[in-house]
């Protein structure tokens, strides 16, 4: 299967770069190639074929060049390259010693504005011996980055002409999201500036004149998060989006669109009344309106926003979810990412209201396939509350048929599993079972309440959602009550622990990437900021955090087989929280394995790892469910 992913219109709105990530099965890695597409869909071809790979295409402004960053030619870090579009190899066009994290073209096409990360040099150049980390931070680890030191990201004007490098942003803080008006005057960007930045998920819209020297200026001054600021195509307003919630850990809400008008400085927020988180924006060419994505229910559409009134209109509908969107302002319309249930994510023009498929990357990989079938549903749990969930089945089932059934749990928790492709309860529904994905609360898609509802109280509602699509399946008649099973990565992984120490009906279980002692991860994974705010220092609040660590205490009542999972990079969620569930369930003698991924971090990457967590878990449930 490919990965889509990118979309970028030239100015003259008739083609399209964008990213095709494919697996290298020889070498077990995966990689990024760049591809063009016509907007009339005629011509399609594949641009770079490097090892290295390319990530973040942009056209020049004069269309006569594609820029990416890549570490081709041995780059050390990430360098711009710029490919013309009349043909020739790509030029580098960049050599920076720190690591280039993003690019913006200035509108004259002559100069970039770059993120670049302080340089490392922790490895001695006579050794290449690291030296010893030496932390002062408040918060000192970070999935993927490891330990972290005091560096940060900073914002620079590089000429392309000359190669001159000139410094905008420098000193304690970091600036990332940098954005440039369309008549080169000014540059937004964002930053944290809080005392302690390591203490809260702040973040500010900050503006500066486009030049060496300026001094930037605070647009916004809310606590929680503004982010992703964008420039209206005359430069007089600049849209945004703000956290729901000003808490030091902004997790629990969601996004809203704002704008702020460049004459009075002040923020209007228009999604408000919507209570349903968007993202992505971008203007119309003529600046009256924005269009977003935006979550609802187990869907993602595409909306358009008034930029005056906040008056919104959905574009589209049906079950489906839109994973990206960009405007092609020469033709007035715009290019989406879309997948749906039976189809990974493909590009799609929109014309006269209606989708036109562009791209056909999947159809060699779903030529062979039979797919299983998929349906929404709602179950109601024991208090009342409606929760929306998926059901996977067999391509094969028949009506009054009971199969066994695996409930798994997505992560985050405020994520919300989606009509679209879903590889992992594919291959489930594919080896014979139920598969239910379910919005429990804390999910996102169904407001603001919905996440919040499990503020600083883990395994409660979750649980009894959970359980609650169970009943519905049995009652249904779909799930075999004596064959049930559940599973889930992250905080799927953590409700699989909850639900098991609490309901002994479940035959089998698959835990990833999970914990159960949560007062074990204090200082040892990278939510310090969340647990101080959310739950309070252990040593006040010690009785809540062991009330939130029930599975590992009601060890000796659970009866269901688990498998755990872990990887071993992983300062996301630990090793830490596998290895003691384990541990303890072959103290008490509860059925249990581990397996632990080699130098993964969160997110399992090695495509060989990917296949063997799927078999993994198919092989478990089928010991245990059939």
């Amino acid at each position: 299967m490919k990965t889509v992913s990118s979309p970028q219109v030239s100015p003259d709105g008739n083609w399209i770069v964008y990213q095709v990530r494919s697996v290298d099965s020889a070498k077990d890695k995966s990689s990024s190639d760049l591809w063009m597409m016509g907007w009339d869909g005629k011509e399609n071809w594949q641009l770079t074929y490097d090892a290295a790979g390319e990530s973040a295409p942009k056209w020049s402004p004069d269309g006569k060049y594609i820029s990416f960053l890549s570490t081709r030619t041995g780059d050390k870090n990430s360098q711009v390259y710029a490919l013309p579009t009349k043909g020739g190899e790509p030029k580098r066009i960049t050599n920076i010693k720190g690591s280039i994290n993003e690019y913006v073209w200035t509108p004259d096409g002559q100069k970039l504005v770059l993120s670049i990360s302080d340089p490392d040099y922790s490895d001695t150049a006579a050794s290449k011996i690291r030296k010893p980390y030496v932390i002062n931070r408040y918060q000192f680890k970070q999935d993927r980055e490891g330990y972290l030191d005091s560096t940060g990201t900073h914002l620079y004007l590089f000429d392309i002409p000359s190669g001159k490098l000139d410094t905008l942003t420098s000193g304690v803080y970091s600036e990332t999201q940098p954005a440039i008006s369309p008549d080169g005057k000014w540059l937004a960007f964002v930053s944290n500036r809080t005392q302690v930045p390591d203490k809260n998920d702040n973040s500010d819209i900050y503006l500066m004149e486009l030049k060496k020297g300026a001094v930037p200026q605070a647009l916004t001054s809310w606590k929680g998060s503004d982010s992703r600021p964008v420039f209206s195509p005359d430069s007089r307003h600049i849209a945004y989006l703000q956290s729901t919630s000003q808490d030091d850990f902004t997790m629990y809400g969601h996004s809203i669109l704002g704008v702020i008008s460049m004459d009075d400085r002040k923020p209007r927020l228009l999604s408000s009344q919507l209570d349903r988180p968007v993202q992505n924006i971008r203007w119309e060419a003529d600046g009256q309106a924005l269009l977003a994505l935006m979550e609802d229910d187990r869907r993602v559409q595409v909306i358009r926003v008034n930029a005056s009134t906040g008056a919104h209109e959905t574009l589209t509908s049906g079950d489906h979810s839109f994973y990206g969107m960009e405007l092609n302002t020469a033709k007035k319309t715009w290019v989406g990412l879309r997948s749906t249930p039976t189809l990974p994510a493909e590009l799609f023009a929109f014309e006269s209201g209606q989708l036109r498929q562009l791209t056909h990357h999947q159809d060699s990989f779903l030529a062979p396939l039979q797919l299983p079938l998929v349906e929404g549903f709602q179950s109601t749990s024991k208090d009342g509350t409606k929760v929306s969930g998926i059901l996977y089945k067999p391509h094969t089932y028949q009506a009054g048929q009971k199969l066994p059934l695996v409930i798994f749990i997505h992560g985050g928790p405020v994520a919300q599993d989606e009509f679209d492709f879903d590889m992992t309860r594919m291959v489930y529904a594919a080896a014979g079972y139920a598969v239910a994905a379910v919005n429990y609360r804390g999910s996102s898609g169904r407001g603001v309440a919905y996440i919040r509802s499990i503020y600083g109280d883990w395994g409660n509602k979750e649980v009894m959602d959970v359980v609650g699509v169970a009943n519905h399946l049995v009652a249904t008649g779909v799930a075999d009550p004596a064959r049930m099973g559940l599973g889930g990565w992250s905080y799927g992984g953590i409700t699989t622990n909850y639900t098991i120490a609490t309901d002994t009906r479940f035959k089998a279980a698959v835990s990833g990437a999970g914990s159960s002692l949560q007062l074990s991860l204090y200082g040892s994974d990278q939510y310090i900021a969340q647990y101080e705010y959310e739950l309070g220092v252990p040593w006040k609040n010690r009785d809540k955090w062991l009330a939130l660590s029930y599975p590992f205490f009601k060890v000796d009542k659970i009866k269901t087989p688990t498998l755990f999972m872990a990887s071993e990079s992983d300062f996301n969620v630990p090793v830490a929280g596998a290895e003691q569930m384990y541990q303890a369930f072959k103290s008490v003698g509860i059925p249990t394995e581990l397996v632990i991924y080699p130098k993964q971090y969160h997110g399992i990457s090695v495509p060989s790892y990917q296949i063997d967590r799927l078999k993994r878990h198919i092989a478990w449930y089928n010991k245990y469910l059939k």
